[in-house]
């Protein structure tokens, strides 16, 4: 940050400043004066040096030591041989932070050393440090990403203000007024004064990650009060660092622990589906817009097959929107749009013969022939499947459970429980004893407990992928007062994880339809128009001849 003259002439100004008997690091100094005109640095050293010697020299109560203890991180490095031989209590938190105990006094800041701590009861002074440091005033700031990721900057005067990072999901609490994500968030402290971070909950996290990465490194250098140049993980109330730097080399890089990789990717997959609640679903996108956009992706799959995934997703999610305006199907256009989203499923892992796509006001698409060419997306089946059971089409979810399992097994983004579900799903539909069925159910069960879910958000896995499980129980236990009830409680639980998204998905509970269905085929006994289960599909009313 210095140049060999500056450097020199720094340590200059410093010396007559240092008693022989002590060690001084001049790096918070040295950003200072990076920052500030030479002349006004004998005036910046002065201050520097005179609130060392105004710090406090110990000996407080351990009253005093209560009203003004603070938790604080440190760098690791500034832990001098002389220091670590008075901070036992210090631990480290994580890579590159160590966590200890400040008194905060109008005078100055000290770090309270094994005397000053053994004073006072640890965990009552552990207690009091915490109560502290989040009543330290800072100032919040949301930083959107070109690409749709939002940080979060919490910066202030303090020097304390980047050790709120060991409790962040209360300080975003305080901050925004919504705890963290299971998932938890990355975090950067480059400095004392600032904590910035990204909750882990949609599929930005990757463009966060890098934006974090060159924030830190570049905060870090600029200071003052340099802290750390890394990205952590914040989990559970621990810190992670993902930063690995090669000290030989002096170059940087990430590399995400195999947890967080496997949620990233799950987060990216889910996002890029549209099966998340996120910020970029705030404006819905409009009908008309959609299907001209699936029929151009259908319409270009005589040169391209590889774009069927795409014109799937297109019509599934043009199939959904028509559900604005007509919740239960009753009309033409959006029969048209569920019936091609059926066709595009279908053609996605069993191959098509040539037929017509009808998505709405006359719009009419060939669909050329194509080879089965199955991809290993397991919830894209689950789309599928569930479109094909909804609309009643029996040969289609037939050859749909022909698709090898190993295949879907594939799909790198996906819990076990996905698959098990899967299984389940394609045994009871093959007629298979129901032992087995029973069998494959429980197994889809355990592996969604949350110990054992790495790819998905609790909250999705809850309210979203396990309410057809939880369904499918009843139904096969021929239970219709606790179907009946269990349903229910999914469409609650649908419309409290989208909330007031936008979102195409948002309109109708796809799986849940799809075990409605079948009850409703097995004779039980459902109430009428319930919320995101379009009655004309669940009633058979709007069923109709899908080309193909």
């Amino acid at each position: 940050m210095l140049t060999v003259e500056q450097a020199a002439r720094l340590r200059a100004l410093a010396a007559p400043q240092v008693r022989s008997s002590h060690g001084y690091s001049l790096h918070n100094l040295a950003q200072l004066c990076a920052q500030a005109p030479e002349d006004r640095w004998p005036d910046l050293v002065e201050a520097h040096f005179a609130a060392l010697r105004a710090a406090s020299p110990g000996g407080e109560s351990a009253e005093e030591l209560l009203r003004g203890v603070h938790a604080r991180l440190l760098p690791t490095d500034a832990l001098t041989p002389e220091l670590v031989t008075s901070l036992r209590y210090a631990r480290v938190v994580a890579e590159g932070l160590v966590l200890a105990y400040a008194l905060d006094t109008p005078a100055s800041v000290r770090i309270l050393t094994d005397t000053d701590v053994e004073r006072v009861e640890i965990g009552e002074l552990g207690r009091a440090a915490y109560e502290n440091l989040l009543k330290v005033p800072a100032q919040h700031d949301e930083v959107p990403l070109d690409e749709g990721a939002l940080l979060h900057s919490v910066y202030g005067d303090s020097p304390f203000v980047a050790s709120k990072a060991l409790f962040l999901s209360e300080l975003a609490r305080q901050v925004t007024g919504e705890p963290l994500p299971d998932t938890g968030a990355l975090v950067v402290v480059p400095t004392r004064h600032l904590v910035a971070y990204h909750p882990i909950a949609d599929g930005s996290v990757a463009e966060a990650l890098n934006a974090l990465a060159s924030y830190a490194l570049g905060a870090h250098e600029d200071g003052p009060g340099a802290l750390s140049p890394r990205v952590y993980w914040w989990h559970r109330g621990g810190l992670t660092s993902l930063t690995v730097i090669d000290h030989d080399t002096r170059t940087f890089s990430l590399q995400p622990p195999p947890e967080l990789l496997g949620l990233m990717k799950g987060l990216v997959r889910l996002d890029s589906a549209g099966r998340l609640a996120t910020s970029s679903a705030a404006k819905a996108p409009a009908p008309a817009e959609l299907a001209r956009t699936a029929a151009e992706a259908i319409a270009g799959l005589a040169d391209d097959p590889a774009g069927l995934g795409d014109a799937f997703a297109t019509a599934l999610a043009l199939a959904h929107a028509r559900c604005v305006d007509d919740p239960d199907v009753a009309q033409i256009d959006t029969w048209d749009a569920w019936a091609t989203a059926v066709q595009l499923g279908t053609a996605l892992f069993t191959g098509a013969q040539a037929q017509e796509c009808h998505l709405g006001e006359d719009l009419v698409r060939p669909l050329p022939t194509l080879p089965a060419a199955p991809p290993a997306d397991a919830r894209a089946w689950l789309d599928a499947f569930y479109l094909a059971v909804s609309c009643r089409q029996q040969e289609r979810a037939d050859l749909l459970c022909r698709v090898p399992l190993e295949l879907l097994g594939r799909d790198g983004t996906v819990d076990p429980y996905v698959l098990h579900w899967i299984d389940t799903l394609r045994s009871y539909w093959s007629r298979r004893p129901m032992d087995e069925v029973v069998d494959k159910l429980i197994a889809t069960i355990n592996a969604s407990q949350p110990e054992t879910v790495a790819h998905a958000p609790r909250d999705f896995v809850n309210r979203i992928d396990y309410q057809p499980v939880a369904l499918f129980h009843r139904l096969i236990q021929r239970n219709h007062e606790a179907f009946a009830e269990t349903l229910a409680e999914a469409v609650a639980e649908h419309r409290a994880f989208w909330g007031d998204s936008a979102a195409p998905r948002a309109r109708v509970a796809l799986g849940p339809l799809a075990m409605a269905c079948l009850a409703y085929d097995g004779e039980f006994p459902l109430p009428p128009k319930q919320p995101h289960l379009p009655w004309h599909l669940v009633n058979r009313d709007r069923i109709e001849t899908i080309p193909g």
